[in-house]
């Protein structure tokens, strides 16, 4: 959820409950004035009442409601002794209405000569009921009013306010520490966006930083790394040839030269895990993966021979992908490497290319891997002393970085291993 969106959101949350206490609140204060109101009313009809009875007596016998909403009948002093006037909701039959409605009711007792008469005022109410149906429909309707004028101060007013915070967060999604291209702040007076694009600042120049020094370092530490071990691995190939060595040396200089060479892979391996991710092959061209497959398969003939087999290589038509030639070359080196060196002696490796896909099978004397987090640098499958145990890891960082999708199954006996081409 955006923003914007959780703001109104937690706003209209809000503003929901504070309008129901709000509604209540009014609801009790309302129906109090309007109470008070009535009954300041029907006492002062109630002292007209007995102003006028004191002038005519008629008044002073009049045991039925009429027109004028009022009754006073004679009583015995001894049944009211100490009677206060009473304010108390009843209901009345109203003609034109044709039911019974709500009335507020005033009792009082007043003396006239040595008599003691009863008066019972009447006057007609607001329903309750129609008053709660009006306060809740108002009610809605003040509450969508305001929830549509947070929408729109969200969606005009704050979006403006909040533009230099998504013009930033817009161009840190894109941002590559490998092109080392500069944020573009936009000016702001808010302090506390201007603090974030300082430390933003502050923070990708120090990453930039230790970037750069890190790939320099890798570099350097490779290559290194490339001078002394070729220097020891041409003096032990010269060592061979001196005839006085015997078996027993001969084994182990051959140890130890196998050793370094498998160093030496293992060396180039890491440089280029460390290359495809530092994005180091930028260059993105037009790449024909059929010549690229049979390029490969050229390239691994001697190692096909050596193991007596062989590749059945079918491919739709021509694919064409914008990309950079050298990691194409590198995902299908290692996928194709790795098939050779774990299949079967003697078996066939199949291999089909389409526009949405390239699939390369093998059988091997291993069972299913599902299980074997094979895509981690140094997961070895099988006991091959030659083996870095970086090869799948480089293919799946190239595919990665080319956009495309490396996944494995196991299927009636052969390992399958999928290029999407996403």
């Amino acid at each position: 959820m955006k923003l914007l969106n959780y703001t109104s959101t937690y706003f209209s949350v809000m503003l929901l409950g504070l309008l129901s206490i709000w509604a209540v609140v009014f609801y009790y204060a309302m129906f109090n004035e309007i109470y008070d109101s009535i009954d300041d009313g029907l006492e002062h009809r109630k002292m007209i009442l007995i102003a006028r009875a004191n002038e005519d007596l008629s008044l002073l016998d009049k045991p039925q409601y009429d027109e004028y909403l009022f009754t006073v009948k004679k009583v015995d002093y001894n049944n009211y002794r100490g009677f206060k006037d009473i304010y108390k909701d009843s209901v009345m039959y109203m003609v034109n209405e044709k039911d019974y409605e709500p009335v507020r009711l005033l009792e009082s007792i007043f003396k006239k000569n040595d008599d003691y008469y009863k008066i019972s005022v009447v006057t007609s109410m607001v329903e309750e009921d129609d008053q709660i149906n009006n306060l809740l429909k108002y009610t809605l309707i003040l509450y969508a009013v305001l929830v549509l004028s947070i929408l729109l101060l969200n969606n005009l007013f704050l979006r403006k306010v909040w533009q230099p915070f998504y013009r930033i967060l817009d161009q840190l999604k894109v941002y590559q520490l490998e092109k080392n291209e500069p944020i573009h702040y936009k000016a702001t007076n808010i302090e506390e966006f201007s603090l974030l694009n300082k430390s933003i600042e502050k923070l990708l120049n120090r990453t930039q930083q230790s970037y750069s020094n890190q790939k320099q370092f890798i570099e350097n530490a490779s290559h290194e790394l490339q001078t002394p071990l070729a220097i020891a691995i041409n003096k032990l190939e010269l060592l061979f040839e001196d005839e006085t060595l015997t078996e027993t040396q001969a084994e182990q200089l051959q140890e130890t030269l196998e050793n370094l060479e498998r160093l030496t892979r293992l060396n180039r391996s890491l440089l280029l895990i460390s290359k495809i991710e530092n994005d180091q092959f930028q260059m993105r061209v037009e790449v024909d993966l059929q010549v690229v497959i049979e390029k490969n398969i050229s390239d691994f003939s001697e190692m096909l021979y050596h193991k007596n087999q062989k590749i059945n290589f079918d491919a739709e038509h021509r694919t064409v992908k914008n990309a950079n030639p050298d990691l194409i070359y590198i995902l299908f080196s290692n996928l194709i490497k790795n098939s050779i060196a774990h299949g079967q002696s003697g078996s066939e490796i199949s291999m089909k290319l389409s526009d949405k896909d390239f699939v390369i099978s093998n059988y091997s004397q291993r069972d299913s891997l599902q299980n074997e987090d094979i895509f981690e640098r140094f997961q070895k499958i099988g006991n091959n002393p030659n083996s870095t145990g970086l090869g799948l890891s480089i293919a799946k960082s190239t595919a990665e970085k080319l956009g495309f999708t490396l996944e494995y199954h196991f299927q009636n006996g052969q390992h399958y291993f999928t290029v999407e081409f996403n």
